[in-house]
């Protein structure tokens, strides 16, 4: 007990300068992630346009393979301070034409919602993320037409994923070029 109270003690006459130079957890947490990533794919980038600022970056996409090959998908990553304990806030900054995806950026990943647990890491959204653009996931859609489209005909789907990423519309709705 005697430690505890001379702890609190010290705290308490601690000078406010000595307070705001302790690092936040999360920012800790952010840190140890990424020196913990392995060798991020060639087919993504991130990047953090504040290198003060872990807490925002930017992340791209260049998917190499699947139904999104050859499209450039830029993402805006947040983490706030309670980082690990609320997942990261990731929005696409391109409107694209994807099942898990809606014409918000919001994106549907169950790592970023109710799967979410402390012991995941950044790392592990951006497996997630990059295998969004692999394999869609027409049973958890935000774009449900998207969705459907895929489970009917994938043939269609790819057809409207390539017009998309080329800056036409589908159904309606026009989209941003992102083909390179």
């Amino acid at each position: 007990m005697k430690g505890i109270l001379s702890l609190r003690k010290a705290k308490e006459g601690a000078s406010p300068a000595a307070t705001k130079s302790k690092i936040p957890a999360a920012q800790l947490r952010i840190q140890k992630d990424l020196g913990d990533i392995e060798q991020i794919p060639r087919t993504m980038k991130l990047v953090f346009p504040d290198p003060n600022d872990l807490f925002n970056s930017e992340l791209t996409i260049a998917p190499d393979e699947g139904f999104y090959r050859g499209g450039i998908f830029r993402f805006s990553f947040k983490i706030n301070t309670n980082y690990p304990h609320e997942p990261p806030k990731v929005l696409c900054l391109s409107k694209i034409y994807h099942p898990n995806i809606d014409l918000d950026g919001n994106v549907c990943l169950n790592i970023l919602r109710e799967d979410w647990k402390p012991v995941l890491n950044i790392n592990a959204v951006l497996v997630g993320l990059q295998y969004l653009f692999l394999e869609p996931n027409a049973d958890d859609p935000l774009n449900k037409e998207a969705a459907e489209v895929l489970r009917a005909n994938r043939t269609v789907f790819e057809n409207n994923v390539r017009r998309a990423m080329n800056g036409q519309s589908v159904d309606g709705v026009q989209y941003d070029r992102v083909a390179i």
